[in-house]
This record gives structure tokens, C-alpha cells and sequence, in this order.
């Protein structure tokens, strides 16, 4: 399923308003009171990407939650859902698969929510991982690789933008920033991509960059 909406519909209401996107998608599963039978038994619970196909019922009643509360657009169930994080519950050959499916559910809530004067979008989430490149304990090419393969599934599925979220390290930022620009040339669909950076208290990233170095690389 693709996008009703043109690519650019997303860009031009951003500059002229505030778009408002959805809150947390774990914090609200979490409210679900689910149990291990959910995710697919004991040893998969907790991985929250596999939800969009075991209670994909779920998935879809928090986008439309946001949706009715006045949200403009909702991010995939897609955090980790990329092939370095799920290999950690043996999940790791199902990318495209969870991916699809994803970005098939947020779609299908923002076109039923979509009006002529108000139209609702899916943005596709991308998170850090648990690995920081900067430190080697992946490589850039393979995160980049892995990245490449979550974006074109969310591209393919029909996601309005890319949102890298949470990031933590620039390396792992600029992974996935050129693999999502690698899956949008091999699927043909060019999408707005949303980087945004964690900063701690101390005003630098996790590993220590500075603010105005993120800054400068994003």
C-alpha cells in the first residue's frame, strides 16, 4: 500500500504550522497489559517490532489513539526493526517482513483519518540500536547495509518520511541517514528524512560530542 498524499504534502504543512507527532509508542504498549503469548512466546517478549504482525490489532488502536486526540502523524512500530537488533531475539531475517507490515498498519489509520483540509501522515521510525559504530562494535558499512534494508521496506509500504530518532552517536546518524538516501534511490520514492539527535544534561551526546558538532554534521 502506498500514499495517497503527494511526497511533498508532509514538507509544505511543516512550513507553515506546527505538525504534531504521536508520543511514545512503547509507553502505550506497555499500557496494553500484553503477555509473552502476544509477542510470540517467552523468549520474544518485549521485542515490540513483532507486534505489527502477532497483535497487529494493538499496533493500529495506538496510531488511531493518536489520530483522535488530534495528532498529525504517527511513527511506525519500527524502532529496532532492523536486522542488528532483532538477531538479538533470533529475529534478525524478518526486517523486511515486520517492516512492511508496519508501515501497512500506520498507513492505513492516517488515510482513514486523512481529510481534504486535513490530511494525516506515517513517518517510518528508525532507532540507534544497541551497537555504537564510534566505538567498534559494528561496522559503518554493515549498520549502514542494515538500515538500508529497514528504510526500503518502510518506503515500499508506504511511510510518508523517515524519522531517525533517538540518536546517539553521528556515526550511526550518518548510517542511517545515506542508507535510508540508498533505499530511496533503489525504490524510487524520494521522502523528507527528520534526524533527531539525544543530548544529555551536560549539553553532549552520549559519547561526548558536543551539541554544536552535532549540529554542524546534521
Amino acid at each position: 500500500m502506498t500514499s495517497k498524499l503527494p511526497a511533498s504534502s508532509y514538507l509544505e504543512a511543516a512550513s507553515r504550522r506546527v505538525v504534531v507527532f504521536d508520543g511514545a509508542m512503547g509507553t502505550n504498549l506497555q499500557l496494553a497489559d500484553l503477555t509473552a503469548d502476544d509477542f510470540g512466546g517467552p523468549d520474544l517478549e518485549g521485542c515490540n517490532e513483532l507486534l505489527v504482525v502477532t497483535r497487529p490489532d494493538v499496533v493500529d488502536r495506538v496510531h488511531r489513539s493518536f489520530f483522535e486526540v488530534g495528532c498529525d502523524v504517527v511513527e511506525t512500530d519500527t524502532f529496532g526493526a532492523f536486522a542488528p537488533v532483532l538477531a538479538e531475539y533470533g529475529q534478525g531475517h524478518r526486517v523486511r517482513e515486520l517492516n512492511l507490515a508496519a508501515a501497512g498498519i500506520a498507513r492505513g489509520a492516517a488515510d482513514d483519518f486523512s481529510t481534504a483540509d486535513r490530511p494525516r501522515w506515517g513517518a517510518g521510525s528508525i532507532g540507534p540500536g544497541t551497537k555504537f559504530p564510534t566505538l567498534g562494535q559494528i561496522r559503518y558499512a554493515d549498520l549502514r547495509d542494515a538500515y538500508e534494508e529497514q528504510a526500503a521496506a518502510l518506503i515500499e509500504g508506504g511511510v510518508d518520511l523517515i524519522v531517525i530518532e533517538t540518536v546517539f552517536d553521528l556515526l550511526q546518524a550518518k548510517a542511517a541517514i545515506n542508507g535510508s538516501r540508498r533505499a530511496m534511490k533503489a525504490v524510487g520514492r524520494l521522502l523528507p528524512i527528520q534526524t533527531q539527535v539525544t543530548i544529555e544534561l551536560t549539553g553532549t551526546m552520549l559519547p561526548g560530542t558536543e551539541i554544536g558538532a552535532a549540529l554542524c554534521v546534521l
